[in-house]
């Protein structure tokens, strides 16, 4: 079998969970034996590095990428207004990257073409009009989600309206291609449904993120009674949940917790953030290693209030044994179960709940972290889940 990878940014660096989804993809097929091929769009956020790939990689892969200039323009976001077009989609469109493509379909046969994302379904057309192979869209999210609920925090009516016709757009876009391709790979089981709701008529698989269980080793804690956070800051939903908790959440609890610390790390951190002085707090940017940030703190907090598909820093937290505590926004598409292997909080008084349980009893909070790792280690194998896209790629092909 011979699969075309598309993504939208590049695999690696693997600096955010779209990354490491896509990366965990690649290389699942690869230790199969699978022949990959992998064409990404690179970005001014998401720039090709191709010093920081293996020369391993690199002869497996044969990758290539385009640059694309993503920036919102000003001008187009104004024409857009009168369009019925997803400005968000059409950002990601580029003459160039498809010129590789239809020059890579020529010059190679694939069995499957693997859309990684919604904003890399504009290739559609091209792909069947230069090859006869299956195409597969792997949704990482109900993308139109993201922005119908990130409109419901926005206060400003001019802000929140236009906020809502991008969610309008996206969702006409999102449904509109659905039945355009021979398969979808939904991440979770609720995005599933979501997608047979709009009318999906395509056969669906759930392939949720997975994790090589080898690559996360628990090791002893060192910072006792500490509260962390880490995720990309240059996700909007992230530095958005982050601002809400220290504000509602943190802001009353520290006092009642004065032993404990919270810690923030991840890329992109904002500067308001980094300037921030704020009781028990320790902003800390970008870490060298997420596992070694995970493994030397106790209690991982994931406040998200919008988004949609799955928390791939939370497979991690649990992976490793973590207590997490997260929203139910944040724990959407996992297999979770409630005061078992996670506690779930959408209040600032069910944290600050969850947060004192945790503080003042270390046996719940072992107990958690071992079902958590329990339920990873049965649900999240990465060796499973590409066995499983594999053998839906040949019900696809047959």
């Amino acid at each position: 079998m011979k699969v075309l990878q598309i993504c939208s940014k590049p695999p690696i660096p693997l600096s955010d969970g779209g990354c490491k989804a896509m990366d965990a993809i690649t290389q699942g097929l690869l230790a199969r034996d699978i022949e990959v091929k992998l064409l990404s769009i690179s970005t001014a956020k998401h720039p090709f590095e191709k010093a920081v790939l293996s020369r391993d990689y690199i002869q497996k892969t044969g990758i290539e990428s385009v640059f694309v200039d993503t920036g919102v323009k000003p001008l187009a976001v104004f024409l857009n207004l009168f369009s019925e077009a997803s400005y968000n989609v059409s950002r990601f469109y580029d003459q160039q990257f498809e010129q590789l493509l239809n020059k890579t379909l020529e010059q190679e046969k694939f069995d499957v073409v693997l859309l990684e994302g919604l904003y890399v379904t504009p290739y559609i057309d091209s792909i069947r009009a230069n090859s006869v192979a299956k195409i597969i869209y792997r949704a990482h999210n109900v993308e139109f989600e993201i922005w119908e609920r990130k409109a419901l925090s926005v206060k400003s009516v001019f802000k929140k309206n236009y906020i809502k016709g991008l969610a309008r757009k996206l969702k006409k876009y999102e449904i509109s291609i659905l039945n355009q391709v021979d398969g979808i790979a939904a991440i979770t089981d609720r995005d599933k449904i979501q997608f047979l709701n709009l009318g999906c008529n395509a056969p669906i698989e759930v392939v949720p993120f997975g994790i090589d269980l080898e690559d996360y080793k628990p090791t002893p804690v060192k910072q006792q009674n500490s509260l962390f956070y880490i995720g990309s800051m240059d996700w909007e939903p992230n530095e958005e949940g982050v601002k809400w908790f220290l504000k509602e959440v943190w802001s009353h609890a520290a006092k009642q917790f004065p032993n404990s610390k919270i810690y923030l790390a991840g890329r992109k951190m904002p500067q308001w953030l980094l300037n921030k002085k704020q009781q028990n707090l320790s902003v800390l940017g970008e870490v060298e290693s997420a596992i070694d940030f995970i493994n030397d703190h106790e209690i991982m907090l994931v406040p998200l209030l919008s988004g949609s598909g799955m928390r791939i820093k939370i497979i991690e937290g649990m992976a490793l044994g973590k207590t997490i505590i997260a929203t139910s926004i944040a724990a959407e598409g996992i297999d979770y179960h409630p005061n078992k292997n996670i506690l779930i909080a959408d209040t600032p008084e069910e944290f600050i709940l969850a947060i004192n349980n945790c503080l003042t009893d270390q046996s719940l909070v072992k107990k958690i972290g071992k079902d958590a790792k329990r339920m990873v280690a049965a649900n999240y194998d990465n060796k499973v889940i590409v066995n499983n896209l594999v053998e839906f790629f040949k019900h696809t092909i047959e």
